[in-house]
């Protein structure tokens, strides 16, 4: 029963992504295009060079961090929807730090990511205490705190750190700046920062008994708490955990591409994040790489607008169309009735 339940949650999102893909070549065919064409320029914008595959990844980077955001929040039950503005926190801490202290080197960016660590766990950890203590709704306040980081971000590109008449902060020192793995291949180590998260967020959740009583705790957190699990705990400390990572995210970010704050910086991040955690079935390896193929189809378009004058918003529909056929499958998937069909039909094969 196990092996099929994981068996289905492989299964949906790559169907979903295939029909998806079927679906945005019909799409193309009514533009009087041909799609394998259309396709053929997508993934080689995408990864036709191992130039190109290194800015795939480095877009992907942080819609890895984000999604792992939202996957382990919820699979403690809770709805962390501000992986955004946690993202935001973490790289204006970061920001502050490189400036003020003028620690440089290595031990600049350690510390650096440490501190943008650190201050996104607890801009995560104030919708946690809010809910626990409160009983607030989780999602609207995660929601309004994502707004909040964005205005607090633009008061310190526009004052506190402001470069000169530019509304952007100053830039932080070279060598603060997360190396590349080579000039070849010119993607910043945070990416194995983010894939090591992945691996070990899986290992975690499934391979521990502190991941298996976290996981229960989303199940059915009534029973969790008549089985004796501290619930509360579990929901402040998925909260914290994961507004840690978005917030190592956004100092990732900032030390390995951006460099400085400006408008813009994080936006969106936040909710591709919880849609790519969902295709992924909240599986954190699978958040990685469905963060992946999202990067490869916002790479790819440019390529495809400029090769054969395709609009990118065609892709934007792909990506949409894949959020859509994903949830939709998972939730007629568990439909009683789909769920008596497809036991039947396993029945009849075993026999």
């Amino acid at each position: 029963m196990k092996q099929k339940e994981n068996l289905t949650k492989i299964i949906v999102p790559v169907i979903s992504i295939l029909v998806a893909f079927i679906m945005g070549g019909i799409i193309i065919i009514c533009l009087g295009k041909n799609p394998f064409q259309a396709y053929g320029y997508l993934f080689s914008g995408a990864f036709g060079s191992s130039r190109k595959l290194a800015q795939t990844l480095v877009i992907a980077c942080p819609l890895i961090f984000t999604g792992l955001t939202a996957s382990f929040s919820y699979k403690c039950g809770v709805f962390n929807l501000g992986g955004e503005g946690q993202f935001i926190m973490g790289a204006v801490a970061s920001i502050f730090f490189v400036t003020k202290t003028g620690v440089q080197g290595v031990p600049g960016i350690l510390l650096s990511l440490g501190v943008g660590m650190i201050c996104g766990a607890l801009w995560g950890a104030i919708p946690g205490i809010l809910k626990i203590v409160r009983g607030l709704n989780e999602m609207i306040v995660s929601i309004m705190l994502n707004y909040i980081a964005a205005l607090f971000m633009g008061y310190v590109y526009t004052t506190l750190l402001r470069d000169g008449s530019v509304p952007q902060t100053f830039a932080i020192p070279d060598t603060t700046k997360i190396p590349v793995i080579s000039k070849g291949f010119p993607i910043h180590w945070g990416i194995a920062a983010a894939i090591f998260l992945a691996f070990a967020g899986y290992y975690f959740l499934f391979w521990t008994s502190k991941g298996f009583k976290l996981r229960a705790v989303g199940l059915n957190a009534t029973a969790a708490f008549f089985n004796g699990f501290p619930v509360n705990r579990y929901v402040l400390f998925s909260f914290i955990a994961s507004g840690a990572v978005a917030g190592l995210g956004g100092s990732v970010e900032l030390h390995g591409k951006q460099l400085r704050l400006m408008s813009g910086f994080g936006q969106g991040f936040g909710f591709d994040g919880v849609a790519i955690a969902l295709i992924a079935q909240l599986n954190p390896i699978g958040t990685a790489i469905v963060a992946f193929i999202f990067a490869v189809l916002r790479k790819g378009a440019s390529t495809l607008q400029t090769g054969m004058q395709i609009p990118t918003s065609v892709v934007d529909i792909i990506q949409a169309l894949i959020i859509i056929f994903a949830v939709a499958g998972t939730a007629l998937l568990r439909l009683p009735e789909i769920r008596q069909y497809l036991n039947r039909i396993s029945g009849k094969r075993k026999e």
